[in-house]
């Protein structure tokens, strides 16, 4: 079938410049494993999981049939007041994987929702335990939280909050954690803990009790995989611990085993008061997010209502969607019966050696890693991400799909990929790189 610009106009597309796209419309058409297809034919190695989902690969039959059982025995219960037994189960073996104490897990839709949640359950539990008055929340400067309101506004990145006004007060953003002095460093940089510290000094400059919670991502991931520095996670609970402050680690993008563990809670040692995640937690089957929260939190707000009163007035039509906790389920019996975690463990020092052997290119300014995701920053042209959007469609069209944000590419294939795969997009982004 020939796709012109007319039959994909109505579509609104995003993240995408629509008229550049439906100009020369990339399509994909089929997936199956680590490889995609286009409507041209063309066959495409999926070096970014798709965007960050697919870590078991794409097209699972474990997956389909799965959903295909559940929509046709019951496609849908409305989730308030009446529930159906797969949700149970799914929490059930997400608070397994979690690190201990954090046991209770709400549904979402998204990583946006799951941090809209994570927003509102932060304010609930303040106010159960009776400080109400601590309405302040802290993130960073290139932070991504999704792109509802709440989320959006935590967030760094400029471009995604320049058009929206009208987003939440009291927000404060501590600064991100790329340093100069630590280009081109695998793993965690020596240097940068004391960048914690700003949310101290927050706490200091605007009191800590006003301080709801401080959301951080383990490894800021779509602003280009800032691994954080030695002890930085550490003293940021250290702070969290001393006012009070609850301590959120957004997992959309490091949750199952892209950091070789289940969440990258576990590969830092540091455990957090809230984890939201989504993506891979149906393998990108079936949309769904979700919030696991430590179990004194979920205690006091469900303790301080009245029996038998809703606790949290808060939750979403398709919230624990009986076909999403199907896809959920058998996502989960895949990481555990593959041993993808222990997987990308083991795959994680090739990978990053591999993608750190472009460090000879002219156009290459940085390269960071950790497990199984690494960015590599390219020299940018006169326009601020022009090149690296470009480089991204003729990527597509080479048989490469990577993920560039600005100038930005960020590599994470899918967990079931063969060191030839590796072999291949470092091959293909070096031909593609060696050009500028």
């Amino acid at each position: 079938m020939q796709y012109t610009a007319n039959t994909l106009e109505k579509h609104w597309m995003p993240f995408t410049g629509n008229r550049d796209f439906k100009a020369d419309p990339r399509l994909v058409v089929r997936g199956q494993g680590v490889h995609y297809w286009d409507h041209k034919g063309g066959k495409i190695l999926d070096g970014s999981s798709g965007l960050f989902c697919s870590a078991a690969g794409h097209c699972r039959p474990e997956i389909a049939d799965a959903v295909h059982k559940q929509i046709k025995e019951m496609d849908f219960v409305a989730p308030f007041q009446s529930g159906h037994p797969a949700s149970f189960e799914l929490a059930d073996k997400i608070s397994k994987l979690t690190p201990d104490g954090l046991d209770h897990v709400f549904f979402t839709n998204s990583g946006s929702e799951a941090v809209d949640t994570a927003l509102k359950i932060a304010m609930a539990y303040h106010r159960a335990r009776g400080e109400g008055q601590r309405t302040r929340f802290v993130s960073r400067e290139r932070a991504y939280h999704g792109v509802n309101i709440g989320g959006t506004s935590l967030s760094g990145m400029v471009k995604n909050r320049e058009t929206f006004s009208g987003l939440m007060s009291n927000i404060v953003h501590m600064r991100h954690t790329w340093l100069e002095e630590n280009r081109f460093t695998k793993g965690q940089p020596e240097t940068g803990a004391y960048l914690a510290d700003d949310l101290d000094r927050f706490a200091q400059t605007y009191g800590g009790t006003t301080i709801a919670a401080c959301f951080v991502e383990p490894i800021a991931g779509s602003t280009g995989v800032l691994v954080p520095p030695k002890g930085y996670l550490e003293r940021l609970r250290e702070i969290c611990d001393t006012h009070g402050i609850v301590l959120v680690f957004d997992e959309v993008i490091c949750g199952f085993g892209r950091t070789g563990k289940a969440f990258a809670a576990q590969s830092f040692g540091v455990t957090p008061d809230i984890i939201t995640m989504a993506k891979a937690l149906t393998n990108g089957a079936v949309p769904m997010g979700a919030v696991a929260v430590k179990d004194e939190i979920y205690d006091t707000v469900v303790n301080a209502a009245p029996e038998n009163a809703i606790e949290l007035f808060h939750g979403y039509t398709y919230s624990a969607h009986p076909v999403a906790c199907a896809a959920g389920l058998a996502t989960l019996q895949i990481y555990e019966k593959e041993g993808l975690f222990e997987r990308a463990e083991e795959l994680s020092p090739y990978f990053l050696d591999k993608v750190f052997s472009l460090r000879d290119l002219s156009a290459v300014t940085d390269i960071r890693g950790y497990g199984m995701i690494a960015a590599i920053d390219v020299a940018g042209g006169e326009v601020p991400g022009a090149r690296g959007t470009q480089i991204q469609k003729d990527l597509f069209w080479n048989g490469l799909h990577v993920k560039f944000t600005a100038d930005t590419g960020i590599v994470a294939p899918p967990l079931i990929a063969e060191k030839e795969h590796i072999d291949e997009i470092v091959e293909m982004l070096r031909e593609k790189l060696a050009e500028i």
